[in-house]
């Protein structure tokens, strides 16, 4: 099994640890990890401003850094749907204009083998007690992308309720989008603010130490709301909790 870790630009560039806890992670199960350094942006940012046609020299150079794997891997659900959700619209309107299949061909060969973390783990290597323990209380919230684009379902909580000493509490709201949204949380900062603020306000509730999410996008924007609140909570991505032993710990 080839696998290669696509660490996504905000991971690479505020997260790193997030990539570090990856890679302790899946090794830790037995999977053998590799980065190409290759990779850049997805192109997502592009996209959803409406650049559909600079976003294409990424999509080809996606396809070439990830090229011959088995699996590619990523801790992002936006990422990982932007891929797959994104990239055939991308091939099939080149098409349509006349301009070959050649981004058609990127897609089909990419997609099948992209997965969220999470997918990864629960569909693909069959494990849910992943060896982790974290001895603290946790919330946890579903962002939009993995929720409803990639249907993530119940892997991160079922994944979380594994982890030993881990105590998981109900996030009250939890389907609502915290207000990041990519360019969203830019071009409508106070209606983005407005709702991170509900989200941080249902988070603080449950009482929990650590809101933990499976997008460092989404926390980014979560983790400022609760600086600015002078709130004791920590955000903290799925990684690195799953990533946590009784001998290590990465958070």
């Amino acid at each position: 099994m080839r696998v290669a870790l696509f660490i996504t630009c905000v991971n690479d560039a505020v997260h790193p640890g997030t990539g570090r806890a990856v890679v302790a992670l899946l090794e830790r199960l037995g999977v053998e990890v590799d980065f190409p350094a290759g990779q850049t942006c997805c192109g997502q940012p592009q996209f959803n401003t409406g650049y559909r046609r600079e976003t294409e020299p990424l999509v080809r150079r996606m396809g070439r850094a990830f090229a011959g794997y088995d699996y590619v891997v990523t801790p992002s659900g936006s990422c990982a749907a932007m891929v797959r959700d994104n990239y055939p619209r991308i091939g099939a309107k080149a098409a349509a204009e006349g301009r070959g299949g050649e981004l058609g061909d990127v897609a089909a060969s990419l997609v099948p083998r992209v997965y969220e973390l999470t997918e990864f783990l629960v569909d693909v290597l069959g494990v849910v007690d992943v060896g982790a323990y974290f001895p603290h209380t946790v919330t946890y919230h579903p962002s939009c992308h993995g929720l409803r684009m990639l249907g993530l379902g119940d892997r991160p909580r079922r994944l979380l309720e594994a982890v030993k000493g881990l105590e998981l509490r109900e996030l009250p709201g939890a389907e609502e989008c915290c207000g990041f949204g990519g360019t969203f949380a830019v071009k409508n900062p106070d209606v983005s603010a407005a709702m991170g603020a509900d989200k941080v306000r249902h988070a603080v509730a449950t009482g929990a130490e650590v809101l933990c999410g499976a997008d460092n996008s989404c926390l980014l924007h979560i983790d400022g709301t609760l600086r600015r609140q002078g709130a004791a909570m920590r955000a903290v991505h799925l990684a690195e909790i799953l990533a946590s032993t009784e001998t290590e710990t990465l958070v």
